[in-house]
This record gives structure tokens, C-alpha cells and sequence, in this order.
């Protein structure tokens, strides 16, 4: 039986989970946990994902996490095959690393979320690990009460969530651990959370048009209309100004490789237009394709002035379809 497709916006939060297949402890070792951070840490920068909660343990993760332009699938599945296949070539394992793919909910209430950061944070006191999260260095915690180095966690963001300055803030967060930390849903699993209702129960709501708003009031990005893959080569060989035939010649001129890059990365990460769509538009192969949207994330990155014409091209083209309608 087929998965269902899941519903995830841009620019909502979500609580991120995933477990370690048959219990593995492999984060009870220190260096793979570091690893694993730093996958993290290279995917935040990449997709422009912003974290605002944390934890890992022994044999699994929590996240909480504002998604951006880019799908929180690509994101997390980048996560999980680079760490999974990095794990094994460096173990000499082989077979599946993790349990399933991530797990994803939305947090659609501002109160649900202030308690999310406390239960992550949490987690390794729940599990009987430490007595005082601050003495836990593989989450969050040290990073929003100001005893850890900032590193993965969008701190401003996060403690905007409980008061208006840093100080307030931090007071209002340790209030909130600390009473929270004999909360009877403190040790469930993430099924069980108040915040993990089952999706028959959560409403999924047509966006209006222009920009999405996320579960707190703030812009959220452009709106995407789903167009197929033909549509999107020849809007965005218009918009560029080059014929859409650059796209499947075997030509290595920079510049034509740059825009292969923009319209390949671009389909796939923000368009939902899958490679095997495009590759078939193209006359090229999927894994090609693939290399295209791999290669736009690495650039995105690494150079500012290609990022700069990413999101330039994007938002063309949503103002375009805009217009159009």
C-alpha cells in the first residue's frame, strides 16, 4: 500500500522525531552524535531551515522546526540518507539505519509550541540521563539560557516565543521547564503528546492567495501553484532568457550549467516537481536531474551570487503565475 502524501507548509512548525532501527544506541557514542549534529547543522544552512528546539539521544532525535522554501522532506531525507550512509561506510554495516522516515507534526498553537521546546529539552531528564537539562550537551537547552555556545538553534526566534527581551525570555523559559518537568506528558512517546492529535482531527485549510502566514502571524513565503514539469522549463527558460533546448544539450559552458542548476534545483526543491518529471521533459536521465538539484543546494550554500539568482528566479516566477491568473 502506497504512503500517504503528507501536507507540510512552508513556513509552519513542526515537531520532528525519528527513532534508530532496532534500538541502535548509535548517539551513545559521542562522535557519531557530533556527526549527526553537524548534518544537521549543514541542512539548516543549506535549505534555510530554522531550529528552534533540539535533543538528540542515545537511539533517536527531536526536532522542532520552522520549514522554509524548501520542503521539510528534502531537508530531513537529506538528513537521514547522508548520516545513514555515512554511518555505515565508517561502521562496514550495511541495511536500513533508521526505523522508518522522520515523523512530522504540525504545531499549530503558540501555547503547544512553548511547551514542544520544553518537552525536547527535556527529554534526557525524562530518561532519567541527567537531573538538570543544562547538563546535557547534546540538545538545545544550553543554547537558549545563554551557558552554550549558539549553534544550531535560532535563539532570538525561539525565545520570542515567551517574552520580548533575552533576560524576560530566559526567566519565562526556565519557568516553564521547571514546572513543566512533572508534567505527566513529559516521558510520552510523540504520539501520546498534546500536540500530536490524529490527522483526521487536524483541518487542512486552502491558503489564501499571496504570501502564507505560519501558526504565529508571520510571513511565510511566496505561494507555489503546482505546475507540470513542461510549464515550469519553459517559464523559467522566459524568465532567464534562454531557450529551454541549453537544458538537455551536452554543452559545459558555465553559464549553462548554472542554469541547469537553477531550473533543475529550483523544480525539485520548491516546485514539487519530481525528477523523474523533469528528467522525461528533458530527455535526460532522473539521476542527472537529481545531480542538478544536488548540486543547486551545494552552490546555495557556498555562493552567494548564484543564491541570490535562485531566489530571484522563484520569486519571478510565482509573480509571474500571479499575474497571469
Amino acid at each position: 500500500m502506497p504512503r500517504r502524501p503528507r501536507v507540510l507548509v512552508e513556513g509552519a512548525v513542526y515537531h520532528v522525531y525519528n527513532r534508530l532501527a532496532r534500538g541502535a544506541e548509535v548517539f551513545a557514542k559521542r562522535k557519531p552524535a557530533e556527526r549527526f549534529v553537524q548534518t544537521l547543522e549543514r541542512a539548516r544552512d543549506r535549505d534555510g531551515l530554522t531550529i528552534l528546539a533540539w535533543c538528540v539521544m542515545s537511539n533517536h532525535y527531536h526536532l522542532a522546526v520552522r520549514t522554509g522554501a524548501v520542503p521539510l522532506s528534502r531537508t530531513m531525507g537529506f538528513v537521514q540518507a547522508r548520516f545513514g550512509q555515512d554511518h555505515n561506510r565508517r561502521a562496514g554495516e550495511a541495511g536500513p539505519l533508521w526505523q522508518s522516515r522522520y515523523k512530522a507534526k504540525l504545531v499549530s498553537d503558540e501555547r503547544h509550541l512553548a511547551q514542544l521546546v520544553a518537552y525536547i529539552h527535556l527529554n534526557p531528564v525524562a530518561a532519567g540521563v541527567v537531573t538538570d537539562p543544562a547538563r546535557y550537551p547534546l540538545c538545545g537547552h544550553g543554547e537558549l539560557i545563554g551557558t552554550q555556545p549558539e549553534r544550531l538553534i535560532d535563539v532570538d526566534g525561539t525565545l520570542a516565543l515567551f517574552e520580548p527581551t533575552r533576560a524576560a525570555a530566559r526567566r519565562a523559559y526556565l519557568r516553564l521547564v521547571k514546572g513543566e518537568r512533572t508534567a505527566a506528558w513529559v516521558g510520552e512517546e510523540p504520539g501520546r503528546l498534546p500536540w500530536w492529535k490524529p490527522e483526521r482531527d487536524v483541518p487542512i485549510v486552502a491558503p489564501a492567495a499571496g504570501a502564507r502566514l505560519d501558526p504565529l502571524g508571520r510571513s511565510a513565503g511566496l505561494e507555489r501553484p503546482r505546475l507540470d514539469a513542461g510549464a515550469f522549463i519553459e517559464r523559467a527558460c522566459e524568465v532567464l532568457g534562454v531557450p529551454p533546448e541549453c537544458l538537455d544539450s551536452l554543452e559545459k559552458d558555465r553559464e549553462v550549467c548554472a542554469v541547469r542548476y537553477l531550473v533543475g534545483g529550483l523544480a525539485i526543491e520548491r516546485w514539487r516537481i519530481r525528477a523523474g518529471e523533469l528528467a522525461a521533459s528533458l530527455g535526460r536521465r532522473p539521476e542527472a536531474v537529481s545531480r542538478w538539484a544536488t548540486r543547486a543546494g551545494e552552490l546555495r550554500l557556498a555562493d552567494e551570487a548564484f543564491r541570490r539568482r535562485y531566489d530571484e528566479l522563484d520569486a519571478a516566477l510565482a509573480g509571474e503565475r500571479r499575474r497571469r491568473r
